[in-house]
């Protein structure tokens, strides 16, 4: 028997839904990072073995943090693993990263290195990584999904560690950065093949329409208490 096919909602749909909610002070990046933490444990315990979040202690987390809310996301699902045992490394994409998510990862002793690391620098800490968080673009970017300028020079000294021996696993934060949110494209082949894709809210088009398929791996929708809200909207459109 068929799977049913997987409802889908347009960035500008999820933003809005999310609107109200952050009005009233509803903490949705806190459910997305605690949503995004889980997954993570979940996979690191599968691939180091351990029982009850032993998988995470000792681990090597590298995230990759840009200056939007996927990249607080990440920060605040890094010090997470951070109180489970895990060891923090932050890669900023901006120089403009969330100052509460930063300070947070931080206060669990991540090494905070700098925008312009050295790509050789950049791949030996992905090489000696774990778990890599991919927070440098979300469903907010308007600029087009190719990354640029450091984001896209850390994603390339990245990219070839992947296809080596034992390489990290990667989770991308709602979607993988460098890909379309809404319709799939990706532009710029720079782009980091993610193990799992947490997704929040809803399901984008573009994490089921190929290319950008292709990178997002397994596709986990983390419900962060906007889905009565999203679907009002999606029908409202569709009227």
């Amino acid at each position: 028997m068929q799977n049913p096919p997987v409802q889908t909602y347009t960035a500008a749909q999820v933003r809005e839904a999310e609107a109200p909610f952050l009005e009233r002070g509803v903490p949705l990046m806190a459910r997305a990072a605690e949503a995004l933490a889980a997954e993570a444990v979940t996979l690191l315990t599968a691939r180091r073995g351990g029982i009850g979040g032993a998988g995470v202690r000792g681990a090597r987390v590298l995230v990759l943090a840009g200056s939007g809310n996927n990249g607080a996301d990440a920060l605040f699902a890094a010090e997470l693993l951070a109180g489970q045992g895990a060891g923090l490394c932050i890669l900023p994409t901006s120089d403009r990263l969330h100052p509460e998510a930063l300070e947070a990862a931080l206060a669990r002793g991540a090494d905070l290195r700098p925008v312009d690391e050295l790509p050789e620098v950049v791949t030996g800490l992905a090489r000696a990584a774990d778990l890599i968080l991919d927070g440098i673009l979300g469903t907010g970017n308007t600029a087009g999904p190719a990354l640029r300028g450091a984001a896209r020079t850390t994603v390339a000294a990245i990219a070839p560690v992947l296809s080596g021996e034992h390489p990290p696993l990667v989770v991308a934060v709602d979607l993988p950065s460098g890909i379309g949110v809404d319709d799939g494209s990706v532009p710029d082949p720079m782009v980091l093949r993610a193990d799992l894709t947490v997704t929040f809210g809803g399901c984008k088009p573009g994490l089921l329409t190929h290319p950008g398929a292709d990178y997002a791996g397994r596709v986990v929708v983390a419900d962060i208490g906007i889905g009565v809200e999203l679907e009002r909207i999606r029908r409202r459109d569709l009227a």
